[in-house]
Order: C-alpha cells, then structure tokens, then sequence
C-alpha cells in the first residue's frame, strides 16, 4: 500500500471507519455517510493532499466507495482529473 493510500484510509476512518469494509457502489445512497458527512470528507482529502476537487467528480463513479475514491485522489494528484 503506497503512502498516498495509506493517507486517504486515514482520512476515511477518521470520517466512518464503515467506508473502509463498505463494498456497495454509492456511500450516499446506502446510507454509509450523508451528505454533510461526503461535504466534510470531501474537505479533509483536499486539504490533506492540498488539492481543489472539482463538482463535476461529485458523482458515486467517483466517489461511491473507498476503492473509487483511492482512483480519483490518485488521479487528481496525477493531473488526470
């Protein structure tokens, strides 16, 4: 597991350690975190990886469980997103 990984699992236990066993598609919607929960994880990943994420990402294909969420961090530092 690289560095980044680690920091994102973090960030994740820190918001609901039940994100990092959740395997469903879409945290929102199954009820893992609401949606003051995703605004303030959303926060702590930008400020964690000094990013901006873009609304357009706001999507469960983005951000639906941990395995997603790894991609789009690793994405955005990256320069892809």
């Amino acid at each position: 597991m690289s560095v980044m990984e680690e920091k994102i699992i973090n960030v994740l236990r820190d918001v609901n350690e039940d994100l990092l066993s959740y395997e469903g598609n879409n945290i929102i919607q199954d009820g893992i975190v609401n949606s003051f929960t995703f605004i303030s994880m959303l926060g702590k990943l930008e400020e964690e990886f000094d990013i901006e994420i873009d609304e357009d990402l706001l999507e469960s294909e983005y951000f639906g469980n941990k395995d997603r969420i790894i991609s789009t961090i690793k994405a955005i530092l990256e320069g892809q997103l």
